[in-house]
């Protein structure tokens, strides 16, 4: 939808104009380069670079027109071309036959409208006039312009408004004027327009004079996205009070001034006067803000400039956000300064003292940038445990922000005096993107299907709009919606539970809790332990735990009525970190540990013995699709129907038949597709299905619920955060002789499938190193977050995360390349990991090589040296990430597959298996894999959907193993069918279709359908022996990431990665290349960016902070690599590989090839460290040197505090004793 308004608006866009059309678009999983790729074809592709002014950036020679020559100019374009091509069915994209706006519309004349009833009013009036009425008969009447705050308010603030106006239609709030001293823009103009208005007014008054339009635009490039500014108005981002508005700062800096109306008076407001206290503004109650004036800046001598830093650099809110201003006289005296900020304080506010301070003074010298400094570590002096938190962070960006304000005045003004810090102006600006896929990577192994890069099948559905998922099924006559009551305390008694307030609303149907269970063992889930409860019964253990169930007439009735619900608790203590677990002793009764050689023996050996700690957070799954569930009962014999949001409808229907007390094969549960789960939707699927079903037994009505983002991330788990101690034992030839390794993970609340994760975590933390003597131990820690739970990688990426980071403080403290000492230690073939399985099929040392002379490395480490000596606020980082993940389910029996495969009359075919597309192109390979075995087209091949009426028992779809699973049990079914189809083939020959095949077949009675199972062969591993093979194979990658970070802010970006996959000979190479861009963009998110936090303090303590996007921050389309390669392993031989079609997973082991980004960051921080001589000591285990330990995620925040320059010093904020920060990160 956002590609097509783009070219709705413009038939010609520019690349840069594709890539911002997308903004607010987030989908990871995609690695969003094929979106890109597909949108680029209707581009432009003469743009100019980034630092054009389009893109907020200094100015390119493409900004001047025609003519000139290029900077892009001797740039090959060596890319491969991209083609439009037009599927069957639909109509080639052209401009010239669009629809057009009806023009009896555009003819007509609006007129006031009012409706509504004694509980909610609406009103529209066309005119200012109408609007000043209506607001003086209501003047608490909400006032909606783009309704992106209110709808917010609404939705997850249970906000309500009796009187609402809409303003959208008042031509007269949406003028602009351009005066000889100002601009006057209506109050209600959208953002959008803004942006215009702002590039009208540079042209007008000319770049000097139009400085703070320029600051204006710049803001608002980076202001949400396209579709909030299309709507948005810059009254509604006033009136709001935001703190950490980006408009706000920039209109306060210049002195505009806001014109306020109501009924026949009219009152202008400074903008120093306007905000009063946190979300409080001096507008009174009856008015209105109509109209925005802003000066415009002098022609000589005055300077005006915005600044922003979010974690994300697009489409986010602000961290801290600035508009400095300052005026000085012809021979360099401060006359005015304005220095406005917003994200220090409870409003955006001036630096009153700063402010003082710079008047009068020479702006030139060095002691007036000093005494400014100093100045402003006084006006914003944060207390450690500022609401917000980040009070060190925050602090360092008012300075570095005044620090580039200053020195981009000074070389405006000519000075080219050592005083001027030139490097310091220029801000980290992105190129358009772009991106190469071996194309030719399956080219000897091709055939008739497998092999070729087939598209999804449900692609086109999907990008139009057709592909169903759960909540989209079309809903019952007498359908109901439910929605959780759910607990608001982390750890607490309850006390009692009063559903009576809400049972009396209008609409609500019914209460579901505990009561309702046939038996109180019913009540309890999670295998083996089954110590979690559907319903909480007289104990709570974490917030978002689910007490009870309303069930109504509707989605927003059913939620009025779960607010309702009174419930009072007994608060309790609660434990929240690793940390806090670990001191109270707080583990789940689970020990493991893997032991090879004798360690401790090693350790007396060697000629080095280093410690560490290695830590790193959880990650929110942010599925598109949230949990989501249908139930609906049979009226015979007890039976119910549900469909499922779910990768385990096994396991689904065997708790749904618990809490129905029936036996399974009463219970149906089916599965469509999913909108994203990985792992996310493997065990926590579970409860929301189980509780639909139960009350829709109680009601005998259908039941569905789909969580809100908000309910999602608060219930369903998140990714295991882990810590690692250890200690490793090397020789000075690099060679590491032995490891003792303590892993920890958060558990949550609950069992769940914590121990799976540890032991996986345990048997990756050795990365890719051959590690002779190695004892690594395993505990869960018990707290009172929500569940831990699966998600794509299982406990893999946390223990090569381990791994990693032994091997490059280790690396550090040896003073050898982190690079050369992977080298050193890397396993060879044949040679057996910790826990005693032989590698076989070990490539990563040749794709090492491959990686490095592919992508230049050795040159770029050279170029990185370079720029790093050169450059004092830029650094460049290099990382050569390799990676090894172990493919099976490490319970055994999890390790079988089935299908059904049945041929009709008219020769085509459906399949069943016991797999879930989740959007991973599942059934995509599995229709190849059909289409080949059978010698037929795909077209003939069908998969309707996932059900537990015709493949029971199945595994859930996880562990990267269900290609090789499902595919094996839809080829042994298609094995059968062929050994039945033989004689027809050979009495109607070769060309005979699967239609003559199948008439024949059929009346000899010979039976089209076929049923089939694959188990594992070989696998099985005994924990405490350290016996028996635990994985079948391993799938294997290497990536190389180059990043540069601007140490002013922390800011960043991905210059270049370039990923290498060994995954076998790929079942469809695009499918392949899809899932190892989105795992990449994913594992970057989890290194880099994705936060969770919880609340310490205030009545939400206990509470997820981030609990949707406006807090947690995943990767956008302008956070991938500016470059972003992916090609798979070539030309070798597979000689153990014993897979369909010999094969490997690949929906998880990419994941980790996103800590590149991360180590190449660190990579950057040590250069920037080593520049004020902050080093590892080399050979010595010092606990308070120099040595940079660096926890993920490296979010902006984490990577400014781990710089040391002089500006970052003089920030940094400790606690008081017992001072805490504001918030808890797990």
């Amino acid at each position: 939808m956002s590609l097509y308004a783009l070219l709705r608006n413009n038939q010609s866009p520019t690349e840069h104009d594709v890539e911002e059309a997308f903004d607010g678009n987030l989908c990871r999983c995609t690695g969003y380069r094929p979106i890109l790729d597909a949108a680029q074809t209707f581009s432009n592709k003469l743009a100019a670079c980034g630092n054009s002014k389009g893109k907020g950036g200094g100015g390119c020679c493409m900004d001047k027109g025609e003519g000139g020559g290029c900077c892009k100019d001797g740039k090959e374009d060596d890319d491969q071309p991209i083609k439009r091509f037009t599927p069957p069915g639909f109509i080639e994209y052209n401009p010239d036959t669009e629809l057009i706006f009806p023009p009896s519309l555009k003819k007509n004349e609006f007129q006031p409208l009012a409706f509504g009833n004694k509980r909610k009013k609406w009103f529209r009036p066309v005119t200012l006039d109408q609007l000043l009425e209506i607001k003086s008969v209501y003047p608490d009447a909400k006032i909606i312009g783009g309704s992106t705050e209110t709808q917010i308010e609404i939705k997850f603030k249970a906000l309500q408004y009796p009187v609402s106006v809409f303003v959208g239609d008042i031509a007269e709030l949406r003028l602009y004027s351009l005066n000889d001293g100002h601009l006057e823009i209506g109050g209600n103009i959208t953002l959008t327009d803004l942006e215009n208005v702002c590039q009208e007014a540079i042209k007008h008054y000319g770049e000097t004079r139009g400085q703070i339009f320029n600051a204006i635009y710049r803001q608002l490039k980076y202001f949400a996205g396209r579709q909030i500014r299309n709507v948005g108005t810059p009254a509604g981002n006033l009136v709001t009070a935001s703190p950490i508005s980006d408009l706000n700062p920039v209109l306060m800096a210049a002195d505009a001034v806001l014109v306020a109306k109501s009924l026949g008076k009219e009152t202008e407001i400074p903008m120093s006067d306007f905000f009063t206290g946190y979300r409080r503004t001096a507008l009174p109650s009856d008015a209105i803000l109509a109209s925005i004036r802003i000066p415009i800046t002098q022609e000589k001598n005055e300077f005006f400039r915005s600044y922003k830093q979010a974690k994300r650099k697009d489409d986010d809110i602000a961290i801290v956000t600035s508009a400095l201003k300052v005026r000085l006289s012809d021979d360099g005296i401060v006359e005015n300064c304005n220095l406005v900020y917003g994200g220090l304080a409870a409003m955006t506010v001036a630096a009153k003292k700063t402010n003082e301070f710079l008047v009068g003074k020479k702006f030139a010298e060095l002691e007036t940038l000093e005494g400014a400094m100093n100045s402003l570590e006084q006006d914003f002096n944060l207390p450690f445990g500022v609401p917000g938190g980040m009070a060190s962070y925050r602090k360092s960006l008012a300075l570095s922000f005044f620090y580039r304000f200053y020195h981009e005045v000074m070389a405006e003004l000519g000075g080219e005096s050592e005083g001027v810090d030139q490097e310091a102006v220029p801000e980290l600006e992105r190129e358009i993107s772009t991106g190469k896929e071996d194309g030719e990577a399956s080219a000897a192994y091709v055939q008739e299907t497998l092999g070729k890069s087939n598209p999804h099948v449900a692609a086109l559905k999907q990008v139009t709009g057709e592909a169903q998922y759960t909540d989209d099924i079309p809903p019952a006559k007498n359908e109901l919606y439910g929605c959780m009551v759910l607990s608001t305390k982390a750890h607490a008694k309850l006390k009692s539970v009063d559903p009576s307030a809400a049972l009396k609303l209008p609409g609500v149907v019914n209460y579901i809790n505990k009561d309702d269970m046939p038996s109180p063992q019913a009540n309890r889930w999670g295998a083996p332990h089954f110590e979690e409860m559907f319903f909480a019964e007289d104990e709570i253990f974490t917030t978002g735990q689910p007490i009870g169930l309303i069930v109504a007439t509707s989605a927003s009735r059913a939620a009025e009525g779960a607010r309702a619900v009174r419930v009072e608790y007994e608060e309790l203590p609660a434990i929240f970190t690793i940390e806090e677990a670990i001191e109270q002793e707080s583990f789940f009764n689970f020990f493991k540990e893997i032991k090879k050689g004798d360690p401790e023996e090693a350790f007396k050996n060697c000629d080095h013995v280093f410690t560490g700690v290695a830590r790193m957070g959880g990650q929110e799954h942010f599925y598109l699709e949230t949990q989501a569930a249908v139930a609906i009962p049979k009226p015979e014999d007890g039976e119910m129907e549900i469909y499922s949001s779910t990768q385990n409808p096994n396991e689904a229907q065997v708790y749904a038949a618990q809490v129905l007390n029936v036996q399974a094969n009463k219970v149906v549960v089916k599965v469509k597709r999913m909108g994203g789960g990985f792992g996310g939707k493997e065990s926590r699927s579970v409860q929301l299905s189980s509780i639909l079903a139960l009350a829709a037994q109680k009601t005998r009505r259908p039941v569905r619920c789909m969580l809100t983002r908000e309910e999602d991330m608060i219930v369903s788990g998140q990714r295991h955060p882990f810590l690692g101690r250890w200690k490793i034992g090397v020789n000075k030839d690099g060679k590491i002789q032995a490891a003792d390794i303590d892993i920890f993970n958060n558990g949550g609340w609950s069992w769940d499938l914590s121990a799976a994760v540890c032991e996986r975590a345990m048997s990756h933390s050795d990365g890719c190193y051959r590690i002779p003597n190695f004892h690594v131990r395993g505990r869960i820690c018990k707290t009172n977050t929500m569940s831990n739970t699966a998600f794509r990688g299982f406990g893999g990426p946390q223990g090569m995360f381990i791994a990693e980071s032994y091997m490059v403080e280790v690396a550090d403290r040896l003073g050898i390349p982190a690079e050369k000492f992977r080298e050193i230690n890397f396993y060879e073939p044949e040679e057996e990991t910790h826990f005693n399985q032989p590698l076989t099929d070990w490539h990563v040392p040749l794709m090492y090589k491959q990686v490095q002379e592919e992508a230049e490395y050795e040159a770029r480490r050279e170029a990185v040296t370079v720029f790093n000596k050169e450059h004092k606020w830029r650094k460049r980082g290099l990382a050569l990430i390799p990676t090894k993940f172990g493919i099976s389910f490490t319970a055994l029996w999890f390790n079988q597959a089935g299908a059904l495969v049945h041929i009709y009359h008219d020769g085509s075919i459906l399949v069943a298996h016991g797999g879930t597309e989740m959007g991973q192109g599942l059934h995509t390979k599995m229709t190849m894999i059909t289409a080949q075995a059978l010698k037929v087209s795909l077209e003939e091949v069908f998969i309707s959907e996932t059900a537990t009426n015709t493949v029971a028992n199945a595994s859930a779809t996880a562990a990267s193993a269900s290609s090789d699973l499902n595919g094996y049990a839809v080829y042994n079914a298609c094995a059968q069918l062929n050994e039945r189809l033989a004689p027809y083939r050979e009495k109607l020959g070769p060309d005979a279709t699967m239609k003559q095949l199948a008439h024949a077949a059929y009346f000899d009675r010979v039976n089209l359908s076929a049923q089939g199972f694959y188990k594992t062969p070989e696998i099985g591993y005994t924990w405490g022996e350290n016996k028996g093979k635990m994985f079948f194979y391993f799938t294997q990658g290497v990536t190389a990431a180059e990043v540069e970070i601007d140490t002013l802010t922390g800011t960043w970006t991905c210059a270049r990665a370039d990923i290498k996959m060994d995954v076998g000979r790929s079942i469809n190479p695009a499918i392949d290349y899809g899932q190892i861009q989105g795992a990449f963009i994913q594992g970057l998110g989890l290194f880099t960016m994705e936060e969770s936090l919880w609340l310490r303090g205030g009545p939400m303590a206990g509470n997820l902070f981030t609990r949707g996007p406006g807090a947690y921050k995943i990767p956008g389309f302008r956070d991938i690599p500016q470059i972003f390669n992916v090609s798979l392993l070539k030309d070798v031989e597979w000689k153990d590989l014993r897979t369909i079609q010999r094969s490997r997973g690949v929906g998880e082991p990419p994941l980790f090839m996103g800590s590149a980004v991360f180590f190449a960051i660190r990579d950057a921080l040590k250069a920037a460290r080593a520049q004020y001589g902050v080093e590892a000591t080399v050979g010595v285990d010092d606990k308070e040197d120099g040595l940079l330990r660096l926890e993920s995620p490296a979010t902006p925040e984490r990577i400014r505090l781990s710089c040391v320059d002089p500006i970052m010093e003089r920030a940094r904020v400790a606690p008081k004793e017992g001072e805490k920060s504001f918030f808890i990160a797990i």
